[in-house]
């Protein structure tokens, strides 16, 4: 399953909190300086992008370090 598949959702809320779910549960919360500065790049990008932005916050990406079969 990857991003395609399962791809990350975003929302604000009221006090600038984003939270950031994948398959209909939230994993993650961003607050403060951290949520300014990701909803700019998020404003920015393109959805494959802003689904990379996502993963990294979420700590969910690949680390480079993975054995291929």
């Amino acid at each position: 399953m990857g991003l395609e598949d399962d791809p990350f959702d975003w929302r604000v809320t009221k006090d600038g909190q984003v939270l950031v779910s994948r398959g209909g549960r939230v994993v993650t919360t961003i607050r403060g300086a951290a949520a300014a500065k990701l909803l700019g790049r998020l404003e920015r990008a393109s959805d494959d992008e802003a689904q990379h932005l996502l993963a990294r916050v979420t700590g969910n990406y690949k680390r480079g370090n993975e054995r291929h079969g």
